[in-house]
């Protein structure tokens, strides 16, 4: 019995020994286990650090770009109220009128929404209310109406300070009346040109659109060519050369120095208004159109505009760029020349259309003293007369591509206009 103790107590150390190994060999495998995991968690934590570093610098570039181009839009907001007649002005449009919102009447003004205070300026011109121009006109009475057209009438004023005011009550006939108004206040509001009617302020009082102009004491050109009266005198050569390129300039602005380019899409006669001094400005913006800042940009959109002064491609197929602003010049400046109006039915057969028979003759040099006004028979010379037939010729060609720039226009009359002897002191620009 001891002896059995003693074996099994004998060989117990010889069992144990290679349980011991066993065990060492089982521990020293995982030894390397830690290392290699802590490593790991390094190179991990290592990454994620690099890529959250990564991703704020990120931020950081992107949060200065919006800093700088809303420094930029500030600059150019501030800027854009003293746009000057130069090549290098530009004017940015920025389209602040939603128009989807209906103007809230508390606020008197054209934003929508919840807004009390009504602001006392926008863009420059002031926000008046409908009994402020009910004063400034006698209550709209008769006696004061200048002109009646499709959008509005426009009724003589005096605002509260003593400024006299063009001021045009517009007919509420739907979402075109609407859009004219809202595209008057944007684009006037941001304009500033020596030769576009400048804006003084609006009223949007609960249904009422009223836009308020500087006056224009001479009317406009239309009443001088064919309604002539001891108010709307008669124009003589020298006149007409002048404002043949104060409007040229106006165009040259809207399509050149506007960005985006500016389609002004009913340029005609009596929306060229004239100053005591018989000097031009274009007015009545509620066609315009923003341009495409692409050479030779088209856009494709609804015909709108005067019988008369659509050029082919926007008549026929909607096709609208600043050359169809050029026809449209064009046909003015035969008005200028000839005294005739774009068509008239009254006419004997072949001279209804002014351009259609206007054309032919245009590069005839026999046949232009025949198309000239009478009211300006002899005073001009046949140079002159010639060159500005060949200017006109060019902005009524049937094929856009072959009219020319408004800035060619201008700087093709400039020499005409400053050679001409006129009696009148006139400082060009």
């Amino acid at each position: 019995m001891e002896d059995s103790i003693t074996s099994a107590t004998a060989t117990s150390p010889a069992m144990s020994t290679p349980k011991n190994h066993t065990h060492h060999r089982f521990h020293s495998v995982p030894q390397h286990k830690p290392n290699l995991s802590f490593n790991s968690f390094v190179i991990i934590i290592a990454s994620i650090i690099s890529i959250l570093v990564v991703f704020a610098i990120f931020l950081l570039i992107v949060m200065f770009r919006r800093l700088k181009s809303v420094r930029k839009h500030d600059d150019s907001c501030n800027e854009s109220g003293s746009i000057n007649n130069g090549t290098s002005s530009r004017f940015i449009a920025h389209t602040t009128i939603s128009l989807n919102c209906s103007p809230d009447v508390k606020a008197r003004c054209l934003y929508g929404g919840s807004i009390r205070t009504p602001p006392s300026r926008y863009g420059g011109v002031q926000v008046f209310t409908y009994k402020e121009l009910e004063l400034a006109t006698d209550k709209f009475s008769e006696a004061n109406v200048i002109s009646n057209g499709g959008l509005g009438v426009m009724y003589k004023g005096v605002l509260e300070d003593g400024t006299m005011a063009a001021i045009k009550r517009l007919h509420r006939d739907g979402k075109q009346g609407e859009r004219g108004f809202r595209m008057e206040v944007d684009l006037l509001s941001r304009l500033s040109c020596p030769y576009l009617v400048k804006l003084l302020g609006y009223c949007a009082d609960q249904h009422h659109r009223i836009l308020i102009y500087e006056f224009m004491p001479s009317g406009n050109l239309q009443q001088h060519l064919h309604h002539p009266s001891n108010q709307h005198r008669p124009l003589d050569w020298g006149n007409r050369l002048i404002i043949a390129l104060d409007c040229a300039r106006g165009l040259e602005f809207l399509h050149e120095h506007a960005s985006p380019t500016v389609i002004h899409r009913d340029f005609k006669c009596s929306n060229i208004l004239l100053d005591e001094n018989l000097r031009a400005k274009v007015s009545n913006f509620g066609l315009a159109k923003m341009g495409s800042d692409k050479i030779n940009g088209q856009i494709l959109t609804r015909v709108l505009g005067t019988t008369g002064y659509l050029a082919p491609e926007y008549a026929s197929k909607g096709k609208l760029t600043t050359k169809s602003d050029v026809y449209s010049y064009g046909v003015v400046l035969l008005q200028l020349l000839t005294g005739r109006v774009p068509v008239d039915i009254k006419r004997p057969p072949g001279e209804h259309v002014l351009v259609s028979w206007a054309l032919p003759r245009l590069t005839n040099r026999e046949k232009i003293d025949e198309m000239v006004d009478p009211a300006i028979q002899g005073q001009y010379s046949k140079k002159d007369l010639i060159q500005v037939a060949a200017i006109a010729a060019m902005c009524v060609q049937p094929a856009a591509d072959y009219r020319p720039l408004m800035v060619d226009v201008v700087q093709s009359l400039i020499p005409l206009v400053k050679n001409f002897n006129s009696s009148a002191s006139i400082r060009f620009h």
